[in-house]
C-alpha cells in the first residue's frame, strides 16, 4: 500500500505543476480553468470516498471500556478521519499548484484562501460520506444526477459550471467567501459528531432493530440443482456485501465507458471502438469474473472439504458473468444514437466477452489468490498480490484479440467483416466450452492448496 500511496502522490505532484503551464500553452487562464472542472474533481473524490473509505466506527470500541468521555472518543474518531489517505492525497496536487500560483504573481491571500476553501470542501466530503455511507439510495441519487449533469454539459444540454466556477473563483477573489465553505465544515461536523455520539454505546450497536420480514430466498433457482444451489448464493452476495456491490457499481460505470469515444469522430470505425465495447460489456465479467474464487476465500478451506465438484463451481460462476454480460448487452441499446454499427460491434463483442474473455478470466482467478474482506470496500483493489505476471499475460489478450479482429476488418475496407471475426471468435469458445472447462478445472485443482495458504493469511 505504501508503494501505491507514493506512485498516486507522485502522479499528483506532476499534475499540480504540469496542470499550470500545460492549461496556459493551451491559451486558457489556469486558475479559471481548474476552477471550471473542480466540481467533477470533487464529485469524483466523493465516489471514490463511498468505495473505499472506512467508517472511524470501526475503531471506537476498544475505548469504550476506558475511563475516557464520550465526546472526547468521537472527537478522536473523527479527527483521525481528517488524516486519511484521500484527504493527505489532495494536497499532493493542490500545494504544488497554490506554489506556481504565487511564483506566477497571483495574490498571495487569495491563493490562500483559495486553497484554504478548497481544503474546507474536502473535509466537508469527508464527513458527508460518514453519514451516507452505506446508504445506497442516496449514493444512487448522487450518482445518476452526476452522469446526467456530464451528459448534458457534454452535449451541450446544461452546464453546471457555468454557477459553480464563479464560487470556487470567488475563493480567491473575495477573501470572505472562504467563510461559507468553513461555515458549511463546522455544520457537518456538528450533525457527524451527534450522529455517532447518539450511536456510541455498545448496547445501541448490539441491539436488534425490527423490521418487516421480506421474503429473499430466490427458491425459483432450486429447479437448477447445485447450480441454481451456487447462483443464489453469488446473487445474495451481490445484493448484501458492501465489496460486492462495489462490483456492481464499477460495472454500472463501465456501462458508460463507451460515451469516452462512440461521440468522438476521430474514433469513429477505429479500433477503440473494439476496445471500449470490451469494457461496455465485459465490466461485470472482468470485475467479479478475476476474483474467482477469492469471493469465497473466508470459507474457501471448509468448502474444499465438501463434496463439491469444481465443475460445479465454476460453471455457475460462468452462468452468473453470461447473465451479467448478456444484460449490459441489453442495457447497451442506448448507444444505437451513436449508429447501428456501433451497437453491432457492442453485441459482438458481448458474444466474445461470453465465449472467450468468460473462459479467460476464470483462468485469470486462478492466480488471483487474493482473500477479499466482503465487509469492505477496500481489499482486491489494493493488494499487490491480486497483480503478478501470470495474471497480467491472462488480461492483455482480453483486449488485444477484439481490437486485432476488428483490425482486419478496417484492412479490407469492410468494417462488418472486423464485427464478424469478434463475433466468430466468441462463438468458437462457446463451441468449445467442455475442453476449455476442463482445463480451467485442472488449473483449479493444482492451484488449491496454494489458495488456501494464501486465503489464511491476513494483510
Amino acid at each position: 500500500m505504501a508503494l501505491i500511496f507514493l506512485y498516486f502522490a507522485a502522479m499528483f505532484v506532476f499534475a499540480g505543476i504540469g496542470a499550470f503551464y500545460g492549461i496556459k500553452k493551451a491559451g486558457l487562464e489556469p486558475l479559471q480553468t481548474v476552477n471550471k472542472f473542480m466540481i467533477y474533481y470533487l464529485f469524483a473524490d466523493m465516489m471514490m470516498r463511498y468505495f473505499f473509505q472506512k467508517i472511524p466506527t470501526l475503531t471506537i470500541r476498544p475505548l469504550l471500556v476506558l475511563p475516557i468521555k464520550k465526546n472526547t472518543i468521537v472527537h478522536f474518531s473523527l479527527g483521525k478521519t481528517v488524516l486519511n489517505y484521500f484527504n493527505t492525497t489532495h494536497a499532493f496536487f493542490f500545494i504544488p499548484f497554490s506554489i506556481i500560483l504565487l511564483i506566477n504573481g497571483y495574490s498571495i491571500l487569495g491563493v490562500i484562501t483559495w486553497h484554504l476553501g478548497i481544503l474546507t470542501v474536502i473535509l466537508f466530503i469527508n464527513f458527508l460520506n460518514i453519514l451516507i455511507n452505506n446508504k445506497d439510495v442516496i449514493f444512487g441519487i448522487v450518482a445518476t444526477i452526476v452522469i446526467g449533469l456530464i451528459a448534458s454539459q457534454y452535449y451541450k444540454l446544461f452546464d453546471i459550471t457555468i454557477y459553480t466556477q464563479p464560487f470556487f473563483q470567488g475563493l480567491y477573489e473575495h477573501v470572505w467567501m472562504v467563510l461559507l465553505p468553513i461555515f458549511a465544515l463546522v455544520i457537518i461536523y456538528y450533525f457527524t459528531f451527534n450522529f455517532f455520539k447518539k450511536d456510541l454505546t455498545l448496547d445501541e450497536r448490539l441491539h436488534i432493530k425490527k423490521s418487516l420480514a421480506t421474503s429473499n430466498d430466490l427458491t425459483w433457482l432450486n429447479q437448477f440443482g447445485t447450480l441454481g444451489t451456487f447462483l443464489k448464493n453469488d446473487i445474495k452476495l451481490l445484493m448484501r456485501n458492501k465489496r460486492a456491490k462495489t462490483t456492481l457499481y464499477m460495472s454500472l460505470f463501465f456501462l458508460f465507458y463507451g460515451l469516452i469515444f462512440f461521440p468522438q469522430e476521430i474514433y469513429k470505425n477505429s479500433v477503440m471502438q473494439a476496445f471500449a465495447a470490451v469494457f461496455v460489456t465485459g465490466g461485470f465479467l472482468i470485475n467479479f469474473g478475476q476474483f474467482v474464487p477469492s469471493w469465497d476465500s473466508s470459507y474457501y478451506q471448509l468448502m474444499m472439504t465438501q463434496s463439491i465438484s469444481y465443475k460445479e463451481y465454476l460453471n455457475s460462476k460462468w452462468w452468473l458473468m453470461v447473465i451479467g454480460t448478456a444484460i449490459s448487452m441489453l442495457l447497451a441499446s442506448f448507444y444505437i444514437f451513436f449508429g447501428w454499427d456501433v451497437y453491432i460491434t457492442i453485441l459482438a463483442v458481448g458474444i466474445y466477452n461470453i465465449g472467450f474473455n468468460s473462459f479467460l478470466v476464470l483462468f485469470t482467478g486462478a492466480y488471483t489468490r487474493t482473500a477479499i474482506d466482503l465487509e469492505s470496500a477496500k481489499g482486491a483493489f489494493g493488494d499487490k498480490k491480486a497483480f503478478n505476471v501470470k495474471t497480467l499475460l491472462f488480461s492483455l489478450p482480453q483486449m488485444i484479440i477484439p481490437i486485432l479482429l476488428f483490425g482486419v476488418g478496417l484492412l479490407v475496407d469492410n468494417l462488418y467483416i472486423g464485427i464478424a471475426l469478434i463475433a466468430v471468435f466468441g462463438l468458437l469458445g462457446l463451441l468449445f466450452k467442455s475442453r476449455l472447462f476442463m482445463l480451467i478445472e485442472k488449473i483449479f485443482q493444482k492451484e488449491k492448496y496454494n489458495a488456501i495458504v494464501a486465503y489464511k493469511q491476513k494483510n
